[in-house]
């Protein structure tokens, strides 16, 4: 018998003694990765029905299912590790546009399925970077969240490869496109990869990694993927950053309000 190791080796009913300085960097950690997830799949939702086939429809639509489920887990965690008791709802949909704190990258519109496809690379690899590192962190049941999303990203992540090759070795046009949405995706894809004072602890304590530590993989595996397709990696003269802070840009507003349409005009509803 091979002996388990101690992380998954706790007996049921095991609960994690974690100090309330740590607690409340993971509640920010989770609720900025909620965020991330809740976001995109508001955007990916923007979608369906519009995308190229049917069978692009049901793949977004996917995506979309399994970045809803990443957010409510995440969400969810947070209202416990924060100490508020609040539910994946409330964070949806009792915040005001100021209090989320997804990176740009996820919140941009793309009105183009060029653009979708790009940031759906930018972003797939970041995520499963990060989630197959967080998976080895010391609190159990984050880490545990995160091995079911690194195998969830990784899907992501092989559907937005495939559809880079495809527009970028299809036609002179589908290049054009491709290239064009990846020089507007990429001013905004630096800030996933930024370390402040709450990563910075957490990292220390073991609790999650550095995404800066990661940014240099995702730079060869993106880049791997965009020269194959016989595109260029962009080199930005500028990047986009505030989200985290809750600084969005200005389409976050009305994505918020479609978001939370039904549980305003409907407070309470029970469905």
């Amino acid at each position: 018998m091979v002996a388990q190791s101690p992380k998954t080796a706790q007996p049921h009913g095991f609960k994690q003694v974690v100090s309330t300085g740590s607690m409340a960097g993971l509640a920010v950690l989770t609720s900025r990765l909620g965020d991330d997830a809740l976001i995109l799949c508001q955007r990916l939702c923007q979608w369906i029905t519009r995308a190229p086939t049917v069978e692009e429809d049901l793949a977004l639509s996917n995506i979309a299912l399994d970045l809803i489920g990443h957010a409510r887990a995440l969400l969810t965690l947070t209202g416990a590790l924060d100490g508020t008791g609040r539910s994946e709802d409330d964070f949806a949909y009792g915040r005001t546009d100021r209090e989320f704190a997804n990176a740009l990258l996820t919140e941009l519109p793309a009105d183009d399925f060029a653009v979708l496809t790009a940031r759906q690379l930018a972003y797939s690899h970041y995520a499963c970077l990060y989630y197959e590192t967080l998976a080895d962190g010391a609190h159990h049941e984050l880490a545990s969240l995160a091995a079911r999303a690194a195998k969830e990203a990784a899907y992501h992540r092989r559907y937005a490869d495939g559809w880079t090759l495809r527009l970028g070795l299809g036609t002179a046009y589908s290049a054009r496109r491709m290239q064009a949405a990846l020089d507007l995706v990429w001013p905004y894809t630096a800030e996933p990869f930024d370390e402040d004072e709450v990563v910075a602890r957490l990292k220390a304590e073991g609790f999650a990694p550095s995404p800066a530590s990661l940014h240099a993989v995702w730079q060869e595996r993106t880049a791997d993927v965009v020269h194959r397709a016989g595109l260029t990696v962009p080199t930005p003269r500028w990047h986009a950053r505030g989200g985290r802070q809750g600084l969005h840009t200005e389409a976050f507003g009305a994505l918020i309000a479609e978001l939370q349409s039904v549980r305003k005009q409907y407070p309470g509803g029970v469905w």
